[in-house]
């Protein structure tokens, strides 16, 4: 979801060069958004618009930060497997359903936790509303969405007993908006929730890739009341207007964040776009497309345009100096197919930069 965001960012801007990179590899990101999963909606409550930083308001988050690291919530489209083939019960143990089981590329643990005060969207059972999944990055596959059985118990680790054994809805290759490297950009479709019911219930999110085995695992929390799609839990604890629906025929041309296409010498090419911003700092990611023919080891290399100085960078190898940035990739992410495509990205300090001089993507 390609990605990965990072440390807080008092952190970074005590420490100018620092480079942090994850563990192991992860290509595409994602994450339900309506009905929101708890990595999307602790995010949403605990970034600081600010400076950046991940400040938990809810309980919750706060919890499942305080097990699982800040990187969490910079990454909460990166709830996966690279080996999920869309395997659901006996891949993924019970009690690990909403963190992707512990072999993803990070952390997710603390959002397994059995609360009752995780930020909830409220919904009216058999009602027809639009879904919405973050296409951080745009792949094709299926999204399956399943429901927990009546006399579901919050306070319990969630286990695959505790879900009805067949989606209530599933969709292949839905259309998009907006995106991809985006908070904002998301898959959609229209579908029924489940008839007949009441109460608190957790539905449970897979999206199968059909391009690769990697699978994407979410838990939302709902409540059946007569809702709208109104969220409550977020901030200072107030309810959220619904998400509006897209257009069922959205505009063939999406604006998406300002990004700069660079020079595609020796067959890759690099796209830059702002992800956010914040007084002091931003975060940017590049994305490293293949020609017709696959590339087998990448370097980018840029200028700032402006005082910007590279903080933290993942999913690549940075040198810097000054305003003179160069990524190469990492051992996982060296083979990019022919016309496919991997990500990085990074924090940086200064004013946001809109579009990076002399960006340039070469091979070998």
């Amino acid at each position: 979801m390609r990605i990965l965001r990072l440390a807080a960012v008092a952190l970074f801007a005590a420490a100018a060069g620092l480079l942090a990179l994850p563990s192991s590899p992860a290509q595409a990101h994602g994450a339900i958004q309506v009905p929101g999963s708890r990595t999307w909606f602790c995010y949403q409550d605990g970034r600081n618009p600010t400076t950046g930083a991940i400040e938990p308001k809810n309980a919750a988050c706060a919890a499942a930060v305080a097990q699982s690291g800040v990187n969490a919530l910079y990454n909460w489209f990166a709830v996966l497997r690279s080996d999920g083939a869309g395997r659901v019960s006996g891949f993924l143990p019970d009690g690990q359903l909403c963190s992707g089981g512990t072999g993803g590329p990070y952390n997710f643990t603390g959002f397994n936790l059995a609360r009752t005060d995780w930020p909830t969207t409220h919904l009216t059972a058999g009602a027809n509303i639009q879904f919405k999944y973050n296409d951080w990055a745009k792949h094709p596959g299926t999204f399956y969405l399943y429901i927990t059985k009546d006399g579901y118990d919050p306070t319990k680790p969630l286990a695959w007993s505790d879900l009805e054994p067949t989606p209530f809805d599933q969709v292949t290759n839905p259309p998009a908006n907006g995106g991809p490297g985006t908070d904002d950009g998301h898959y959609y479709w229209n579908g029924n929730l489940p008839a007949g019911k009441t109460g608190r219930h957790l539905i449970y999110s897979v999206w199968s890739r059909s391009d690769s085995t990697e699978t994407f695992y979410g838990c939302s929390d709902v409540v059946f009341d007569g809702g709208n799609g109104e969220v409550t839990g977020i901030g200072s604890g107030g309810t959220t207007s619904p998400s509006p629906s897209t257009p069922a025929s959205p505009s063939p041309s999406v604006s998406v964040s300002p990004s700069t296409p660079g020079g595609g010498t020796g067959g890759c090419s690099g796209m830059y776009n702002v992800v956010s911003a914040w007084s002091g700092g931003f975060q940017g990611q590049v994305m490293v497309h293949a020609g017709a023919t696959a590339v087998n080891g990448w370097n980018v290399s840029w200028t700032f345009p402006g005082d910007q100085k590279l903080a933290q960078l993942w999913s690549g190898k940075a040198t810097s100096s000054g305003s003179l940035v160069s990524v190469t990739n990492e051992s996982w992410n060296a083979s990019v197919p022919a016309n496919g495509s991997v990500t990085f990205g990074f924090l940086a300090s200064g004013t946001a930069a809109t579009q990076l001089q002399n960006l340039t993507c070469t091979t070998g």
